[in-house]
């Protein structure tokens, strides 16, 4: 049986990436049995950020209260992500940028059948090899080495119509209440929020099918049924 996973994410937040590799873990476990169809849909943690982003120590000092607070942050992040296999090399990071035009070229790799690597190479790039990518330049070159067409992805990152339908998604899931990422949709209608293990997916799953099943094999009154 098929199913479908939303997940509304940023590529800056660190637990999204973490809740990545444990929905993976849940869809291999249910390779042969189930389908799962994953669509990566944008929301900013920083709408209102300038285009050039921000300098890392000055962002999160402000955000956290301190950079040791920061740095004791980071330090147990790094330690869950080893635990996933994710390298968080948050010393390389010096920028914390504005992902609108990320959001535009995950949107079309979803549209070119590419969205899973471009949405892996964008987190390596920020959190393992320290990419501001927020850099047209940058941002291009990651997509590129992921498999979009470079120059297809430069004319999504001119078009209106791009940045329209990146706004557009974003505000329904503002509208639908998600106030932070990640955020997971399971066939439309069941959600978990943040980075769930593995087992809290596997469930979702069942869950999702067991509904499913129950639509898809009721009793049901039709033309020559006695019973009706």
């Amino acid at each position: 049986m098929k199913l479908t996973v939303d997940v509304i994410s940023d590529v800056i937040c660190p637990w999204c990436w973490v809740g990545k590799r444990r929905l993976e873990k849940a869809i291999a476990a249910v390779a042969g049995r189930h389908e799962v169809v994953v669509r990566w849909l944008p929301y900013q943690l920083n709408p209102e950020m300038d285009r050039e982003g921000i300098e890392r120590r000055a962002y999160r000092t402000a955000k956290f209260g301190s950079w040791e607070r920061s740095l004791d942050l980071d330090a147990k992040l790094a330690a869950v992500g080893a635990g996933e296999g994710i390298a968080f090399n948050f010393d390389r990071m010096e920028r914390t940028p504005n992902t609108f035009d990320a959001h535009r070229l995950i949107r079309l790799a979803g549209e070119r059948g590419v969205q899973d690597v471009v949405v892996e190479a964008l987190f390596r790039a920020y959190f393992t090899d320290g990419s501001d990518i927020g850099v047209r330049a940058v941002l291009l070159d990651v997509a590129a080495g992921a498999g979009l067409d470079r120059e297809r992805a430069e004319a999504e990152l001119d078009s209106e119509d791009s940045a329209a339908a990146i706004r557009a998604e974003e505000g329904e899931a503002r509208r639908l209440g998600v106030e932070g990422v990640p955020f997971f949709v399971v066939n439309g209608e069941l959600a978990l929020t943040g980075a769930r293990e593995s087992e809290a997916f596997l469930a979702a799953f069942e869950y999702a099918m067991d509904q499913k099943a129950e639509v898809e094999s009721g009793e049901s009154c039709s033309v020559g049924n006695s019973a009706c």
